[in-house]
């Protein structure tokens, strides 16, 4: 029996690709200024490709910005170099270190990069007046993250209140902010780390090669295995070896662990997804081993 009609219905891809694709043109028309935070990883790419599309053929109508702690990983550096010159969008780097030399933040050797951040991040969305700010969180990652809309609402000092989030019946997004605040908006809230690799494998974009499985020396830490680095000098008891690894997640690479794995393309990295039981934020970032609620006291912070 022939075919009588058109088949409309879009794969589960499609539809995230679709709805991802209205958010960002529903920001882009609704906020003064808005910016896309980017920090090289996956999801950040699947973000930027996603602007990408929402927008063509103009170019991305907002700047990005990356909060740099000073220990990002070379191989994430040199991506993000590659996706902002052949996409011609203007790039602000917040450094750390120089926000610890501004006296934006303070370095008493105790505390982390990764949690330095914050204060950068916030006093970038304020020297720059930014009212909407385009985070790669998504609800699968992380409990706080889960408890997420996709526009997050932070007041005058950069907080977010889980208890204050507003309701999106029917995807309808409120935007309202009052002077010195502005909002954080997830695009990829309803995305998976699966559904990333099968869209990165849809698209045969650049990724940072430390996803795929290479050698590297590392030592184990609180149950990781962490990279050999100036930025990362090993205990007594520490050994380091070299093995055959890669990266589910990048970030401050004092605190970024690496799985061991041979997946070195993303058909095997989607295999070796598929049945993984724990997030990559679980599972190989320290920062969120500190305690139950790491990750959700420092969004309220301000953090991504």
């Amino acid at each position: 029996m022939s075919q009588t009609h058109a088949d409309y219905r879009l794969s589960q891809l499609d539809q995230l690709e679709a709805e991802s694709i209205h958010i960002f043109r529903e920001v882009a028309a609704e906020f003064e200024k808005p910016v896309l935070m980017f920090s090289g990883g996956k999801d950040s790419i699947v973000m930027l490709r996603l602007a990408e599309k929402a927008f063509f053929p103009a170019k991305i109508p907002f700047p990005m910005l990356q909060v740099d702690t000073g220990y990002d990983f070379p191989e994430v550096l040199e991506t993000r170099d590659h996706w902002v010159d052949r996409l011609g969008v203007k790039m602000i780097v917040a450094g750390v270190e120089q926000a610890i030399a501004d006296g934006v933040v303070v370095d008493d050797g105790k505390t982390s990069r990764n949690r330095l951040q914050i204060g950068t991040l916030l006093n970038a969305i304020e020297e720059n007046g930014f009212t909407a700010a385009f985070g790669g969180g998504r609800r699968d990652e992380e409990k706080a993250r889960a408890k997420e809309r996709v526009y997050s609402h932070r007041d005058d000092f950069g907080q977010w209140d889980p208890k204050m989030q507003r309701p999106e019946l029917w995807s309808l997004y409120n935007g309202r902010i009052h002077g010195g605040e502005h909002m954080r908006i997830f695009p990829l809230s309803n995305w998976t780390e699966l559904d990333i690799w099968h869209y990165l494998g849809q698209e045969q974009v650049e990724i940072p090669s430390i996803y795929y499985s290479h050698q590297r020396r590392v030592f184990q830490r609180d149950g990781m295995w962490l990279s050999e680095s100036e930025h990362n000098p090993t205990k007594q008891g520490e050994e380091v070896v070299e093995k055959t690894v890669r990266f589910r997640t990048v970030g401050d690479l004092t605190l970024t662990g690496c799985v061991e794995s041979e997946a070195d393309t993303i058909e095997k990295i989607i295999e070796e997804v598929a049945v993984a039981t724990v997030t990559e934020r679980g599972a190989t970032r320290g920062d969120d081993r500190f305690s139950e609620a790491a990750m959700e006291d420092r969004k309220k912070e301000g953090y991504f």
